[in-house]
C-alpha cells in the first residue's frame, strides 16, 4: 500500500480537509505525491508569470488558508505521460464522486483538465488552460 512521504503530508496538510480525504483515500491505491496545496503571494505570482496558472494573488485557489486547490500526480512524476495522468486524475474524481454521494465530502471536485466538468470532453477542443495535476473545490465558501 503506497503512503505519502513527508513533503508531501505536509503539502497536504495546508489544504481543505475535503481535499485531504480524498487524497488520502487515493494514496492507498495509487501512488501519487503532492507537488502543492496553499501558495503564499510570492510564489502564485511567479507560477502566473511563468504561465503556469491563470490567477494572480490573492485570486488563485491555492491562495486560500486552507487551501481549496491540490496538485497532485501520480509517481513517479513523468511529465510527458499524460495518458497516466488523465487516467490517474480518473481515479481520483472517482473517488472523489463516490465520497460525495456517501457524504464523506462536501464539495464537487474539479480536474483541472475538464474546468467545466464535461467528462470525457475535458476540454480538448478549446483553448483552455490544461492543468493536468490540478484539483479545486467548488462552491466553497
Amino acid at each position: 500500500m503506497a503512503r505519502f512521504g513527508k513533503r508531501s503530508r505536509e503539502r497536504l496538510e495546508t489544504c481543505h480537509e475535503d481535499l485531504q480525504a480524498v487524497m488520502n483515500k487515493v494514496v492507498k491505491k495509487f501512488d501519487c505525491t503532492i507537488l502543492e496545496g496553499h501558495r503564499g503571494k510570492e510564489k502564485q505570482n511567479k507560477v502566473f508569470e511563468e504561465g503556469k496558472s491563470k490567477k494572480k494573488w490573492p485570486t488563485g485557489k491555492h491562495n486560500q488558508k486552507p487551501s481549496v486547490a491540490v496538485d497532485v500526480v501520480p509517481y513517479p512524476v513523468n511529465w510527458n505521460n499524460t495518458d497516466r495522468m488523465t487516467y490517474f486524475a480518473g481515479y481520483v474524481m472517482g473517488i472523489a464522486w463516490v465520497m460525495l454521494q456517501n457524504g464523506e465530502i462536501k464539495h464537487i471536485v474539479r480536474w483541472g483538465r475538464d474546468w467545466k466538468t464535461d467528462w470525457p470532453d475535458q476540454d480538448k477542443n478549446s483553448s483552455t488552460f490544461l492543468d493536468y495535476p490540478h484539483f479545486e473545490l467548488m462552491n466553497v465558501k
